[in-house]
């Protein structure tokens, strides 16, 4: 502990990026050899942004790494009295924390009108000191991709999604909508206040 004191900034900045470096070996050791390859060779190629990939009903979806938290097993959400907002689930307890749980289906209209929402997993996401939870079907894992080659969305795109999407995703052959997280984080916060 002395000899980083000593040796001044640059040693703490050193021992910080060794740390980074091992956590990101440890991820792609985690993952399938493919997988890890594919993205060794994206970020060789120059690519500079990752989203978390993920499917509600039958869309696709990705949501930036930098405002994902965590991946956690789906729960019952517990309900909030007067709320009047359809996307709001209710509340959950995040490790010890209630969190905002907020159907993603709901509010962009994925599927029947009454559907009760499910999900098998639940994205927990933050931005701006703001913490919300979203109930997804499936994530499919992180993609790296460079930020020059998302294409536009679609202007007739019939779902309400498109409102919330930066643009679509080459990903595995399928068109995934990248979605706006400090729009959709600020239209949230505006129907629940």
């Amino acid at each position: 502990m002395a000899e980083i004191k000593s040796a001044g900034p640059e040693a703490g900045a050193y021992v910080l990026d060794k740390v980074s470096a091992s956590e990101e070996l440890a991820r792609q050791w985690s993952q399938s050899p493919s997988t890890a390859v594919h993205e060794t060779q994206a970020r060789d190629a120059g690519d500079s942004e990752s989203a978390l990939v993920f499917r509600i009903g039958e869309e696709w979806l990705a949501l930036g790494t930098g405002v994902i938290n965590e991946v956690a097993d789906a729960r019952p959400a517990h309900s909030l009295p007067h709320q009047r907002n359809r996307a709001v689930l209710g509340v959950l307890n995040i490790r010890g924390a209630l969190r905002i749980c907020v159907s993603l289906a709901r509010l962009f209209q994925l599927g029947a009108e009454n559907a009760k929402p499910t999900g098998h997993h639940l994205l927990v996401a933050m931005h701006e000191g703001q913490t919300l939870v979203f109930p997804v079907d499936e994530v499919a894992g992180v993609h790296r991709y460079d930020p020059s080659t998302v294409g536009a969305a679609p202007t007739t795109l019939a779902h309400a999604a498109t409102q919330y999407t930066l643009g679509l995703l080459d990903w595995r052959g399928r068109k995934v909508g990248l979605l706006d997280h400090g729009l959709l984080f600020y239209a949230l916060n505006r129907s629940m206040t």
